[in-house]
């Protein structure tokens, strides 16, 4: 068993037992399906999205007129659908007249009843969130952590790419890249801003580090949860993204340590972000943390 120095303490690291390759090759293949199924959703899946537009304070008027804030495609939208307040951080939708907006379930994605009234419209970070429909497309506002942004996030749900998507390459399932990792909390939890794709800032809170080995050293990860967390979220990059990952870096999920502060990070399941398959996305940029020092040749593959 290997021996990791923390501070003036020697602590054991335990071993990441292996996993019998057909066993590991099989859940990971479970997992990939589970993630193309995600991905690949007509109830606003990353391939279906269709557009991303931030809203200003004010009116934000849409449908399908080149004039308006939002333009949307004439075959699904009347030239003029309705209005987007946005006011104090909150919307407010105020319907055309036969508009043909209708509301869509969370969940299954059905279209229910037409809207006909003014109405608020939470963000998709609060408990109340509301879909609307269109033609074949779906919309919801779009909030961020740590940012004032808000955006009109559309998708459709008829998009021919829906069936025609496939997940890419990804490196071989080894279990070398399965490995122990010991997380090391900060004095307080930090609030993180991190670059993102669209040219501003989102804010992550970052309650500590994961610190592991591989390649012959030691690394460590800055990892991020809330107090409600179920998992880690890690984004990183590598030098791979020069060659075969996607160029912005990549990013993982790790589970929260055991009593003794162990858990174990699959770098197997590395993924890419959603900005890797759409412009419609606000994706954040990994730290300068977690630039690690090495190749890592694990996980998925730039599309």
């Amino acid at each position: 068993m290997g021996v990791l120095v923390a501070g003036c303490a020697c602590e054991t690291r335990p071993e990441t037992p292996p996993v019998d390759p057909e066993v590991l090759a099989a859940e990971h293949g479970e997992w990939r399906a589970s993630r193309r199924t995600s991905l690949a959703s007509p109830n606003a899946g990353v391939i279906s999205w269709d557009g991303l537009f931030e809203l200003s304070d004010g009116a934000n008027t849409f449908g399908s007129d080149p004039s308006l804030a939002i333009v949307l495609p004439e075959e699904d939208a009347p030239p003029l659908a309705g209005t987007l307040h946005l006011e104090g951080g909150a919307v407010r939708l105020v319907p055309e007249p036969e508009s043909g907006l209708r509301l869509r379930d969370r969940e299954s994605g059905a279209v229910g009843e037409p809207v006909t009234e003014p109405m608020p419209l939470p963000d998709d970070r609060s408990d109340g969130t509301i879909r609307l429909a269109l033609g074949s497309l779906g919309m919801r506002v779009h909030a961020e952590p740590g940012t004032q942004r808000l955006w009109l996030r559309v998708w459709d749900t008829d998009a021919p790419r829906l069936e025609a998507f496939e997940l890419p390459e990804y490196f071989p399932i080894r279990n070398e890249w399965r490995v122990t990792a010991r997380f090391e909390p900060y004095p307080e939890p930090r609030t993180v801003s991190l670059a993102d794709v669209r040219g501003g800032t989102l804010e992550n809170t970052a309650p500590g580090d994961l610190v592991f080995r591989a390649n012959g050293g030691e690394h460590r990860l800055m990892a991020f949860a809330t107090a409600s967390s179920r998992s880690y979220f890690i984004s990183l990059w590598d030098s791979t993204a020069v060659t075969d990952t996607y160029q912005a870096g990549r990013y993982m999920r790790a589970p929260l340590p055991d009593d003794d502060g162990w858990t174990t990070i699959d770098f197997n399941r590395a993924y890419n972000a959603p900005c890797a398959f759409t412009p419609h996305s606000v994706c954040s940029l990994p730290p300068r943390e977690n630039y690690l020092r090495f190749a890592l040749t694990a996980g998925e593959k730039r599309p």
